[in-house]
């Protein structure tokens, strides 16, 4: 019997390996084309399906918290991706709106690898899908992991 739950133990593990593994390959794929982090990535797309958004409500899009918005925000300003100024209808609050070269950058780069995730998950049947998050909930138990705080966003950027 302990070789039956050694062999899954193995699978398991692989499989885990794997996905971090896809997590990492996509997020150095997209720094070397397109000199973007996934995180940076996702705020920039963010910025862009909004026209014109604050960093408190960037943040609360993207569930990231808002000193880690804040910085993103500003090294995406400092490549002319995206500006920053005082809104139009509240000179207090200061608003970001996507630039162009930011804009072509976007057209270029692949969708983050949550969306595609997102997508291919919700085409799943409603018990596979509870079933998948009961099965990463428990394994997360067994890694003693449920105290780390984590945002839906699909990266090995240990920073977020």
């Amino acid at each position: 019997m302990t070789d039956k739950h050694d062999s899954h133990s193995r699978d398991l593990l692989i499989s885990i390996r794997k996905i971090t593994r896809a997590i990492d390959l996509h997020s150095k794929d997209l720094k070397k084309k397109f000199g973007l982090t996934i995180p940076q990535l996702v705020i920039l797309q963010e910025v862009k399906n909004s026209k014109e958004i604050s960093v408190t409500d960037l943040s609360k899009t993207i569930d990231l918290s808002q000193a880690t918005v804040t910085d993103i925000v500003n090294r995406l300003v400092k490549n002319e991706l995206i500006s920053k100024k005082k809104s139009d209808k509240d000179k207090r609050m200061v608003v970001i709106q996507p630039l162009p070269k930011g804009l072509a950058l976007l057209d270029q780069a692949p969708p983050p690898l949550q969306k595609t995730f997102s997508q291919r998950f919700s085409g799943l049947e409603n018990w596979e899908q509870l079933m998948l998050i009961s099965a990463l909930n428990r394994i997360v138990s067994l890694m003693s992991a449920e105290e780390i705080d984590a945002a839906p966003i699909l990266t090995s950027d240990p920073e977020i």
